[in-house]
């Protein structure tokens, strides 16, 4: 069967698309594209042309440009064309050049679909390509989420090619006369995928010659087990998995008898910005004391009595805010306190998040701050006991990644209200109270 009835068979069984929706194809004038350009065009698909001019290669790329168009002109259809100064924008951006063309034509792309209503944007990533692909992901550790290759389609993008090696490509343009041009930045080195493609493919060809082939059949049955896989671990992720506010709580015990103990940690993590490496040292704080953590660019997983609990970094905050004076309203850390001054209520509720305090007590500017070790204070109820902050937290049983954003209410040196816990005797309403500061805390 030529690859041209295999092109239509395959398009037709895996409805990328509704029949007579166009598409958008991504046509850079090389080889693969140029092909795919033409199965469309004979298989009588609805499409357009669009083509990305990076000005990377001179004289180059504008004959790429050039190729495409006429192309396009001489089959009647519509042609989308840019250009854009990548290697300012990858200066400014901070990112490779790779990168920032593959950011800049994807964003273009999507502008020029919805613009012109297509269906999808489709690319002419083929066999070859799902090989390298799965090549690279698998000497990065990616996991079983690499091992699926090149997604046949993936939110507006598709790629019917993906059945069709390189060989067969080439064939077929030398057979139907399909003028391509030749990038020669593929010829070398100087990135990635070009050095896994000369050089460890071909030595894997030497000895398995169906190479290519068989990998793809073998991506399709890893593509299947990643779909069980997941299920299996969104089961694990619903048992284990307690969402609390803003954190995330596991219970130690229950992940202890979880088998396999390593990939479930991994998986329970990754959205949290764990890598791989990091999961023995997550598994050391199942046997650790309480406080130990580990740590994320975004977030910690801390060990917290029979919990580990994962909560995001710790966000840089002022270590005080000076109150003026009342009605106010100011941000703390995680928290608002708002600020009122009232006649005395009735009755004192019982609501830890807000402090009712007697204004004969108090004298401006008052401040919220951060809780310091040595920090001491006379606890409400306790008859003028005095007692360390710190100890406080302990016995309230206050998380670790919550001690940090306990914030204090200090009058003339002296703390008037630790918040979410408790308030000061030396600041309680009495029956001589006339009028009260009222402070509420509450989740920013």
């Amino acid at each position: 069967m030529g690859l041209r009835q295999q092109f239509r068979e395959h398009w037709v069984a895996k409805q990328f698309v509704l029949p007579g929706q166009a598409v958008l194809l991504a046509v850079s004038g090389g080889g693969d594209s140029m092909v795919m350009a033409d199965l469309f065009l004979k298989s009588e698909i609805p499409f357009a042309v669009a083509h990305c001019n990076f000005g990377l290669r001179g004289e180059a790329s504008d004959m790429d440009e050039q190729l495409v168009g006429e192309w396009c002109i001489a089959n009647k259809i519509k042609f989308h064309r840019t250009r854009f100064e990548t290697k300012e924008r990858s200066a400014e951006w901070k990112k490779g050049t790779q990168e920032t063309a593959r950011i800049l034509r994807y964003e273009w792309f999507e502008t020029i679909r919805k613009e012109n209503k297509y269906a999808k944007i489709v690319t002419a990533h083929h066999a070859n390509d799902n090989v390298e692909t799965l090549l690279i992901n698998l000497f990065k550790g990616t996991g079983i989420s690499g091992i699926h290759g090149i997604l046949p389609s993936s939110g507006n993008i598709i790629r019917p090619l993906l059945f069709a090696t390189k060989e067969v490509l080439v064939a077929y343009a030398v057979e139907h006369n399909i003028a391509y041009r030749e990038d020669a930045s593929n010829d070398t080195d100087d990135y990635l995928r070009n050095a896994v493609r000369h050089n460890v493919v071909p030595a894997v060809l030497q000895w398995f010659p169906n190479a290519v082939v068989n990998v793809n059949e073998s991506i399709e049955r890893f593509g299947e087990v990643e779909l069980l896989y997941k299920k299996a671990i969104a089961r694990e992720r619903k048992k284990l998995v307690e969402k609390r506010g803003q954190d995330y709580y596991i219970p130690i015990l229950k992940l202890r008898h979880c088998e396999p103990l390593a990939t479930i940690c991994y998986e329970l993590l990754l959205p949290f910005g764990f890598s791989s490496a990091q999961v023995p040292h997550v598994l050391n704080l199942l046997n650790a004391e309480t406080g130990r953590y580990v740590s994320s660019p975004t977030h910690r997983v801390i060990r917290n009595r029979d919990f580990l609990v994962v909560t995001t970094q710790p966000a840089a905050t002022a270590d005080l805010v000076i109150i003026e004076a009342a009605p106010c309203v100011v941000d703390a850390g995680k928290y608002r306190f708002s600020f009122s001054i009232q006649p005395k209520p009735k009755a004192i509720p019982a609501d830890p998040n807000i402090a009712y305090l007697d204004m004969k007590t108090l004298e401006f500017p008052l401040l919220v701050r951060k809780w310091r070790l040595g920090d001491y204070f006379y606890p409400f109820g306790m008859k003028m006991k005095k007692k360390k902050v710190s100890r406080l937290l302990i016995d309230e049983k206050i998380p670790l990644h919550e001690k940090e954003d306990v914030r204090i209410l200090e009058c003339n040196k002296r703390i008037a209200w630790v918040s979410g816990i408790r308030p000061d005797e030396r600041f309680k309403v009495k029956e001589t109270t006339e009028q009260v500061l009222v402070v509420k805390r509450e989740p920013i």
